[in-house]
C-alpha cells in the first residue's frame, strides 16, 4: 500500500491530507486564529472546585473556563479521592491541554505532563514507564523497556513511553529522543517561576511539524508541500527530529493546486453530505449530534447475490469500510451508533464486526466497538481530540437553526393566522400588514385566500401583504397600522 501527505499552505489556514492508494483517508485543518490547543501548557487559576463531580475548572486565559476532572490530576497516584484536598478557589495550577474546545464544552485539562516527539512521550511527573501496545513482540517490549527504565534511572528524572515509532530503533537514536524531550521539559519548567496566571508556557508545533511526527509511516513514500517558506521550515525540523524521511520531502511547484492531485476538494465537499454512495447502490446516511453520531446502511439500489441475506451482508461487509474512511475524513467522535442492515446469521454478524476492526486498524484515534445488538445496532467509542470536520468548515443553517429542517408554507400561513387573531384581539386594531417570505405570501394570496376573506369578514379587520426577499421561509411579522 502507498501512502503520501500532501501539504496545502495559505496564510489562513494549513491544510493536510493522507492518501492511500490514490484515495483521500484524513484531512487535518488548522486555521491561524483558531490553531489547536492540544499540547499546550498554561499556567492558570482555579476558578471553581466542585466537589459533586470531583472536578474543577481552571481558568487558563481562554474565553471559556477549561475543565480539569480528578481523574486527569497527578495526584490521583497518592490515593487521592477527593479534589478538594488539592485544589481551591484562586489557586495556581500547571495543566496541559488534551481536547480542544468543543461546541459548548470548554477545554479538557490534565496535570500529568506530557512532551511528545517522535519515538518517545516524556512525562516529567509520572513514575512508571511504558510502551505503546501496538507493539506486540514481547522481546521488542522488554528492550525499549529496559532502555528507558535505563534512562529514567540515570538521569533521575519522570518516565517515558515508547511510541509505535520506536520499534526497533536503535537505543542511541532512542538515547538522543530522550535527552532532547528532558532539556526541553527544564527549559518549560524553568518558565513556569516567573510566568504570570492565565499565560501560555509551552505551545506544540505547527500542524506541518506535528504532522511529522505524529503520523508518518514507513509506508508513506512522498510529503508534498506547497509553500516554500514551509518546505524549509519542515525540511529543517526533519534534520533534526526524524532525518529518515528527508529525502521523500519535496516542494510542490505545480501549477495545478497540490490538492487537485487526487482530486481532494471534490472528497471534502462529499465529506460534509449526509448521504455517502455505496459502490455496490447502496448508501450511509450520516447524522451528527451534540450527544452521537449515527449512521444507518440501505441497500438502496443494491440487489445482487444469490437471495437477500447475501445481499444485506455484502452490503453490510462494503459498508464497513466505507464507515472507517468516513470516520477518519469527517474526524467523528464520541459515541457512534451503526445502524447496519438486520443479518439473521451469526456468523454474518462476526464477520462484519471483523471487517470493521480490520478496517479501523489504521485509524490514529482511539476505538472500542461493541458487540451487535438484537436490533442490529453497533455502539462504538472514538477518541475525540479536535473538532469534526463539519464543525471546523460549517456552521448552523441561519434559517432552520441547524435542524436541518423547515416548517411548510401552509404551517406558516396557519401560525400567521393565529397571530393576526392574537394582535386584533389584545389591541382592537383595523389594519395590519403581514412581511413574509415570497413563497409565504404567494401561498397566503392564492391558496390561502378564501380562509383569509373569511379571517377578514370574522375579525371585521383589513389585511395587507408585503413579500420580503430577504425573510427566509419561517421568518414573519405582523405589524399593526
Amino acid at each position: 500500500m502507498s501512502e503520501e501527505i500532501l501539504i496545502n499552505v495559505t496564510p489562513p489556514e494549513t491544510r493536510v491530507a493522507v492518501i492511500e492508494n490514490g484515495i483521500l483517508q484524513e484531512l487535518v485543518i488548522e486555521r491561524s486564529l483558531q490553531r489547536g490547543l492540544v499540547g499546550n501548557i498554561y499556567k492558570g487559576e482555579v476558578c471553581r472546585v466542585l466537589p459533586g463531580m470531583q472536578a474543577a475548572f481552571v481558568d487558563i486565559g481562554l474565553p471559556k473556563a477549561a475543565f480539569l476532572h480528578l481523574s486527569d490530576f497527578n495526584a490521583k497516584e497518592k490515593g487521592c479521592d477527593n479534589i478538594e484536598q488539592y485544589l481551591r478557589d484562586k489557586q495556581p495550577v500547571i495543566v496541559q491541554v488534551t481536547k480542544d474546545p468543543l461546541g459548548s464544552k470548554g477545554a479538557r485539562l490534565t496535570t500529568e505532563i506530557s512532551i511528545p516527539s517522535r519515538f518517545q512521550v516524556y512525562m516529567p511527573f509520572c513514575k512508571t514507564s511504558g510502551v505503546s501496545q501496538r507493539i506486540e513482540c514481547d522481546e521488542e517490549r522488554a528492550r525499549l523497556r529496559t532502555c528507558l527504565n535505563s534512562f529514567v534511572k540515570k538521569n533521575d528524572c519522570g518516565s517515558f513511553i515508547a511510541r509505535t515509532a520506536a520499534e526497533c530503533i536503535e537505543e542511541p537514536i532512542l538515547y538522543a529522543d530522550m535527552t532532547f524531550l528532558l532539556k526541553l521539559w527544564e527549559s518549560i519548567a524553568a518558565k513556569v517561576e516567573d510566568a504570570p496566571i492565565k499565560s501560555l508556557i509551552h505551545q506544540d508545533f505547527p500542524l506541518s511539524e506535528r504532522i511529522l511526527r505524529d503520523l508518518y509511516n514507513e509506508d508513506i513514500e512522498r510529503i508534498r508541500i506547497d509553500s516554500r517558506e514551509t518546505f524549509a521550515r519542515v525540511s529543517s525540523f526533519a534534520k533534526t527530529f526524524v532525518p529518515e524521511i528527508v529525502p521523500i520531502i519535496e516542494h510542490y511547484s505545480g501549477e495545478r493546486p497540490v490538492f487537485d492531485l487526487y482530486n481532494v476538494e471534490d472528497e471534502i465537499k462529499k465529506a460534509l453530505d449526509r448521504k455517502v454512495s455505496l459502490k455496490s447502490g447502496g448508501y450511509l446516511v450520516f447524522d451528527q449530534t451534540e450527544a452521537m453520531t449515527t449512521i444507518d446502511v440501505n441497500t438502496g439500489g443494491y440487489v445482487g447475490g444469490r437471495n437477500l441475506e447475501e445481499t444485506i451482508f455484502k452490503t453490510n461487509l462494503e459498508a464497513t469500510q466505507t464507515i472507517s474512511r468516513q470516520l477518519r475524513l469527517r474526524n467523528l467522535g464520541g459515541i457512534i451508533i451503526i445502524d447496519f442492515i438486520d443479518m439473521q446469521s451469526n456468523n454474518h454478524k462476526a464477520q462484519v464486526l471483523e471487517a470493521l476492526e480490520r478496517n479501523l486498524e489504521k485509524d490514529h484515534a482511539k476505538t472500542h466497538i461493541s458487540e451487535v445488538s438484537v436490533l442490529g445496532l453497533v455502539e462504538m467509542t472514538r477518541k475525540r481530540t479536535r473538532e469534526s470536520l463539519e464543525h471546523i468548515l460549517c456552521e448552523p443553517c441561519s434559517a432552520c437553526g441547524g435542524r436541518g429542517v423547515l416548517k411548510t408554507p401552509e404551517s406558516i400561513c396557519l401560525e400567521i393566522f393565529r397571530e393576526i387573531i392574537r394582535e386584533v384581539r389584545q389591541y382592537n386594531v383595523q389594519k395590519l400588514l403581514v412581511l413574509a417570505s415570497n413563497e409565504v405570501v404567494e401561498m397566503l394570496l392564492d391558496e390561502e385566500a378564501d380562509m383569509l376573506s373569511e379571517l377578514e369578514v370574522f375579525l371585521n379587520v383589513q389585511i395587507k401583504f408585503r413579500p420580503e426577499a430577504e425573510y427566509n421561509q419561517e421568518q414573519y411579522d405582523v405589524v399593526l397600522l
